[in-house]
């Protein structure tokens, strides 16, 4: 298991509430390049939420039903095939690191995969980036700034990285 300590983890702490990839003010703004990806993760409610609305389906999404910590479900769930994982605030566990795996290679069979995260999915996205398969396209929402879209070639050394700062159990 990662876990992110608030005394020793500051650096990562920060650098993680950075975008990581290119930040769209508007949703909308992202459909061409979304629209565009060989294979497409959502991490985040709202984000997911943002994708279904444009009837866009993800290979995988990863939810928590919660917006803003303030609870949420989604009306109806138009991916089938349901994963859940345990995952509290703050950490990466073995649990969601291998949920991600079983369902990127699941849906690298075709089927789409929801990934519904009883804690918190918030740092999903690193797993993600590590285990995606090459030219993934990644999609998160930057709280009150908009939506990240990163591919997953640029970003594995840097997720490597980031995971190394924080503490291993």
């Amino acid at each position: 298991m990662y876990r992110l300590d608030p005394e020793l983890n500051k650096e990562v702490i920060l650098e993680l509430k950075k975008p990581l990839g290119e930040l769209y003010p508007k949703f909308e703004e992202a459909i061409d390049r979304i629209n565009s990806a060989e294979f497409l993760i959502s991490v985040g409610d709202e984000t997911f939420k943002n994708l279904i609305d444009n009837d866009i389906l993800p290979n995988v999404g990863i939810i928590d039903n919660l917006i803003q910590r303030k609870s949420h479900t989604h009306d109806s769930l138009i991916i089938k095939n349901i994963l859940r994982a345990k995952n509290p605030p703050g950490t990466i566990t073995e649990n969601l690191w291998e949920t991600i795996e079983q369902s990127i290679e699941l849906a690298e069979n075709g089927d789409n995969q929801l990934i519904i995260v009883d804690g918190e999915e918030d740092l999903a996205v690193l797993p993600c980036i590590l285990i995606a398969p090459d030219s993934t396209v990644v999609l998160y929402g930057q709280p009150n700034e908009g939506l990240v879209v990163l591919n997953v070639n640029d970003l594995k050394i840097k997720a490597e990285e980031l995971l190394n700062g924080f503490i291993k159990e």
